[in-house]
């Protein structure tokens, strides 16, 4: 009897240790992370433990004491557990709303949860957190801008309050700010007014805290519509074939497709992916205005920007696509000047725009130029108002010798015919940053640029 008593305790106590070896921990992540937490700041835990979780905590600890922001529970299973629970996600909120008593500075955010077996396991994760109650706030400068539809503007904004990144929105697009020269209060944004928005977007400045709250203002605009050409663009089967091949000599796009879906695969997705590689360019910018007066222009303006293109193929409309730049030509395989003071950015081939070129001048103020034959310079290189950069040509996407010009503020492409326009410059630009030189643009300019070289230029 005593050997059989003690056979089943045996066995009793060899099934208690074998469910408790074969119970689970659970592993918490939490994304996005999470830095800083304000009112109510949402909160995605994911959850990942085969036998299921059974219950969850969510908590705030700060200055010693627990404050619950979140707690469910599941039914308890201890013996006949699942082994194949998938993960589960959990979405609450964590704030003040949910703990009145949280107080501004540093806090941990902990997510507790036990996992649904025979050990029932209790596994937490914890994350350094700030807590953020005092609310951002932002004024507008106040005064009225004209600003050109596919133009840019500078607007003045001054944020208050707790926040961590202010700027000015126009539509879906987003400008950063930089802090104002002498004026520590204030800060500026250089924005664009995009070609394709309609004109009664107005723009907004925005001021944000690390939590999440927001503040926002209207900007006082008028803005000036224009109308672009549109455009029909004649592409027989020779002209397809030497685009494609001079962007895509080796065949590897969009390999096992006819000259047209070839074609069609470089004038979209690829000039579009080629757009954004500049646009992201926008990041590596000087916060201080390197140019220096007005934006050089030479050679015949032979395509303008905003030119809407329709691609006409054996009379059929077969792509719609919107150049933005100039084109501008001048002697065969003639030279290529830098239109103002910079520092390269980029200075190798880029898709559709063949061998170009990209200058950075100063609160994200850069100018592009494509399709060159030849690079004259790298990337790091500073480069003077009228040096020689390179040499035009018909690199990528280009049916003949030219240079494609554009330029573009925090990364969206805006009209250059601004930018050579030293009264602009001043108007727009230059008496916000340096309004004691409001009376006289030469006064307004930054250092005088390095003598032009010798070459032909013609407006």
């Amino acid at each position: 009897m005593r050997i059989a008593l003690a056979a089943v305790l045996a066995a009793l106590l060899i099934a208690v240790a074998l469910l408790l070896a074969l119970s689970g921990h659970t592993a918490i992540q939490v994304s996005p992370a999470v830095t800083s937490i304000g009112i109510s700041t949402p909160v995605t835990a994911r959850l990942v433990n085969p036998h299921g979780v059974r219950a969850v905590r969510g908590f705030v600890a700060q200055g010693g004491a627990e404050y619950p922001v979140f707690e469910s529970r599941n039914a308890a299973t201890r013996l006949l557990w699942h082994r194949h629970e998938a993960p589960l996600t959990v979405i609450f909120d964590a704030g003040k709303s949910q703990a009145a008593n949280l107080k501004d500075g540093p806090a941990q955010l902990v997510v507790e949860a036990v996992s649904n077996d025979f050990a029932g396991h209790t596994d937490s994760a914890s994350f350094d957190v700030t807590v953020v109650l005092e609310p951002p706030r932002v004024a507008a400068d106040g005064q009225r801008h004209y600003i050109n539809q596919g133009g840019a503007e500078l607007v003045v904004l001054t944020p208050g309050g707790n926040w961590n990144e202010a700027g000015v929105r126009v539509g879906n697009y987003t400008f950063r700010s930089f802090p104002m020269p002498d004026h520590s209060a204030q800060r500026f944004s250089m924005i664009a007014y995009p070609w394709d928005l309609p004109g009664n977007v107005v723009p907004v400045v925005y001021a944000r805290n690390a939590a999440g709250a927001e503040a926002t203002a209207p900007v006082t605009v008028t803005i000036k519509a224009k109308k672009f050409r549109a455009r029909d663009f004649d592409l027989t089967d020779a002209l397809a074939e030497k685009l494609v091949h001079s962007v895509d000599s080796s065949g590897t796009l969009a390999p096992g497709k006819d000259l047209l879906a070839r074609f069609l695969f470089i004038n979209g997705p690829m000039r579009r992916a080629n757009n954004q590689q500049l646009a992201d360019l926008r990041l590596q910018t000087e916060e201080k205005i390197l140019w220096s007066g007005a934006f050089m222009h030479w050679g015949k303006e032979e395509a303008n920007f905003a030119d809407l293109r329709d691609y006409i193929y054996h009379g059929q409309k077969v792509d719609q696509q919107v150049h933005l730049g100039f084109d501008l030509s001048d002697v065969a395989h003639g030279p290529v000047f830098a239109a103002n003071n910079g520092r390269v950015v980029w200075a190798r081939d880029l898709g559709i725009y063949g061998n170009c070129i990209v200058l950075d001048h100063g609160y994200s103020v850069q100018s592009i130029y494509g399709h060159l034959s030849e690079i004259g310079v790298k990337a790091g290189d500073w480069v003077d108002k009228g040096q020689r950069i390179g040499v035009a040509g018909e690199t990528g996407l280009a049916g003949g010798i030219h240079v494609h010009f554009g330029m573009q503020v925090d990364g969206v492409q805006v009209n250059p015919r601004e930018w050579w326009d030293e009264h602009w410059i001043h108007d727009h630009v230059l008496i916000r940053l340096q309004p004691e030189a409001s009376h006289s643009p030469k006064a307004a300019a930054a250092p005088a640029p390095a003598k032009p070289h010798h070459h032909k230029k013609r407006r």
